[in-house]
């Protein structure tokens, strides 16, 4: 309820709160979380825990009792390596140093932002020091996806990136696709109500959510029975509002599907970063960019929209919000680019907790990085190196992999929901999102974090996690966009 209460503290601070507010709301949350944190290490905790070993060890492995007994464990064990002070330190300089980024991204400033990142790379190597380590990055990355070391995600995400590159180059040396009926005067009341139609038929409980609008869009689940969402509007750019509104979704179905009988429990929230970012790269990629899903919205947005889209077809809509492109903002990136932002930004994060890059040489090496993978350059650093909050709201280090993780595991689920039910793709066609909600609630949502992500992936899929259903999503879906031949995985 302490960690609950802090998260409530902080949407607010995102959405609602005035700015003067700042520096007593980062005390405020410090608060909170100095309190959550010495009260969940207490020895006693730990006593309970060495007592419950036999009970634990005579249940069944996936049993709700054997399990809280094992993740309260981890979390315990995680927990009592870091001070209650440097937590409480560091959540008050994450809450000052996120108002300096909103303030030095409206500005397009990096200079009045880079101290505090520069404090924010000391305390993030400091809390990673906490913890034994190969490399100083693995405690950070396995606090957002358990199990995943740098060694593991390198050679993983270069893989990818070979089998990417040449596919991007493929689609982008033919004719491009026009979409710039796209970018027309959307209004943004109209925007925000096609979508709030959209989620409620794909499955969003609004008596137990909502949505407001921030700068950067989140989801934040305060219990299993309030999990809201945020997005953005631009009036011209369609695509920002709906697909950020259904990615959170994603995030969001996660949660309010998890089980009652895990309420109030360490078990309640999504089992890793990877496995969260699979359900919002599920719905927003894979459902929402498909052509079943546009036949069955797209009448009723042209009819929305019918100075804008009058004369364009279903088919021509559908190519264009899956155009590709080289763009300088991971949010507004086609999903065939998009790993390429994420790998820019972990192996940047890499650099700088391994001390070989100095934070006021970060704008400058993105800036190289962007014009090698994407052969382009960011028009400023708000574009640039301010675009996400995550280095500035949080810590760096254990960030992003999350996101690439996701669209690798969200392919792996979507190909065995769709083996286990070929009418899901149908039913998608027809409006009806019940088969796949129903499936994923099953086999993903009401486990909360009862299996780790592999566990989950193998026991969802029979298999490992492998970045060939990724691979082949992308090549069976864009030769038949791009009318081009790409290689296709076995």
């Amino acid at each position: 309820d302490l960690e609950a209460a802090a998260s409530i503290l902080n949407w607010d601070q995102t959405t609602y709160m005035p700015t003067g507010g700042t520096s007593a709301r980062g005390r405020q949350i410090a608060t909170l979380k100095e309190f959550a944190h010495e009260k969940f290490i207490d020895p006693s905790i730990g006593q309970l825990l060495q007592d419950l070993r036999p009970y634990e060890q005579s249940l069944p492995y996936d049993s709700t009792a054997a399990s809280l007994i094992r993740v309260t464990r981890r979390d315990y064990e995680r927990a009592i390596r870091v001070p209650s002070e440097f937590m409480a330190k560091f959540c008050q300089h994450q809450a000052t140093a996120y108002e300096t980024w909103v303030k030095a991204k409206s500005l397009k400033n990096f200079s009045l932002v880079q101290p505090y990142l520069e404090k924010t790379l000391d305390l993030s190597r400091e809390l990673a020091c906490f913890f034994p380590h190969k490399h100083i990055a693995d405690p950070l990355i396995n606090f957002a996806d358990e199990g995943m070391t740098v060694s593991i995600l390198r050679p993983l995400f270069s893989k990818l990136r070979q089998k990417l590159l040449p596919i991007v180059d493929a689609i982008t040396s033919g004719p491009p696709i026009n979409n710039f009926y796209l970018h027309q005067y959307y209004p943004k009341e109209k925007q925000l109500k096609f979508g709030r139609t959209v989620i409620d038929r794909i499955g969003f409980d609004f008596q137990r959510g909502r949505q407001d609008e921030t700068p950067h869009p989140f989801t934040s689940s305060f219990s299993i029975g309030d999990v809201r969402i945020t997005t953005r509007v631009y009036e011209n750019n369609f695509t920002e509002a709906l697909f950020s509104t259904v990615h959170e979704v994603g995030h969001a179905l996660y949660e309010q599907g998890i089980a009652l009988e895990l309420e109030g429990t360490p078990l309640a929230e999504g089992t890793s970063s990877g496995i969260h970012e699979s359900q919002s790269r599920l719905w927003e990629n894979m459902v929402g960019r498909s052509r079943g899903f546009w036949e069955c919205f797209y009448p009723q947005l042209q009819g929305i929209f019918l100075k804008q889209l009058s004369r364009i077809s279903v088919s021509e809509f559908y190519q264009a919000v899956n155009k590709v492109v080289h763009s300088p903002i991971r949010t507004d990136a086609d999903e065939v680019t998009y790993n390429l932002h994420v790998m820019i930004r972990f192996d940047l994060e890499l650099a700088m907790l391994e001390g070989k890059l100095a934070v006021c040489d970060l704008p400058e090496a993105w800036n190289e990085r962007y014009k090698k993978d994407l052969g382009i350059v960011p028009a400023n650093d708000s574009e640039g190196v301010m675009q996400d909050v995550h280095w500035y709201g949080e810590m760096i280090g254990g960030m992003f992999q999350g996101y690439t993780l996701g669209n690798l595991i969200a392919a792996q689920f979507y190909e065995a929901a769709v083996k286990s039910n070929p009418e899901i793709t149908v039913a998608i066609e027809q409006g009806n999102f019940t088969l796949l909600h129903q499936w994923l609630k099953h086999n993903i949502y009401q486990h909360g974090r009862k299996y780790t992500a592999n566990e989950l992936i193998d026991r969802v899929t029979g298999k490992s996690l492998s970045i060939d259903p990724f691979i082949r999503y992308i090549q069976n879906k864009y030769s038949d966009i791009y009318s081009v031949k790409l290689a296709l995985v076995a």
